[in-house]
């Protein structure tokens, strides 16, 4: 997956600084891919990288009776609200904010990356996520993504596994 004149320190560069801060924190070497157009959406993410949907790491910031949460999800799924709700034993649980979002990660809407944050916020991570051998998350930016196997991805977001996928009918 990773160009052989590609080094991990040259990639790093492109990703947000506070996220390849991050990365040479936990001694992380990853292939940091950069793209002229934005990669917001997991649909656009999946269709630059030419991978699955599902193989896109969705990093969603809810709030939770007023608390930030960050649930990660594959890009083909969505978090069923209610579920988080019961998983965290909230009176209350919605979609957070762009201010929110920003303020508690350091990092836009489309380019929030599962770890890397401004502040420690309890993580949550879908099940789903470990189907996959490699998955494809935002490096801090609209444009930069980068793949790691989701035990990794998990682990280093500090999150816990859960089911809080909403099941299709």
């Amino acid at each position: 997956m990773s160009t052989p004149d590609a080094t991990p320190a040259a990639s790093r560069t492109d990703a947000h600084p506070r996220f390849a801060e991050a990365l040479g924190e936990l001694g992380l070497e990853v292939e940091i891919r950069r793209f002229p157009d934005a990669t917001r959406t997991a649909a656009e993410a999946a269709a630059a990288i030419g991978c699955e949907l599902s193989a896109i790491v969705k990093s969603l910031v809810f709030e939770a009776d007023g608390a930030p949460v960050l649930v990660l999800m594959d890009g083909s799924s969505r978090v069923d609200v209610e579920l988080v709700r019961q998983e965290l034993g909230a009176g209350k649980v919605k979609r957070a904010g762009a201010d929110l979002v920003r303020e508690t990660t350091g990092y836009a809407i489309g380019g929030v990356p599962p770890f890397g944050h401004r502040t420690k916020t309890r993580v949550l991570a879908d099940r789903g996520l470990l189907d996959h051998p490699v998955v494809w998350a935002a490096a801090g930016t609209p444009h930069t993504v980068f793949p790691l196997d989701p035990t990794s991805v998990i682990k280093h977001a500090g999150g816990t596994v859960v089911d809080v996928r909403e099941q299709s009918e």
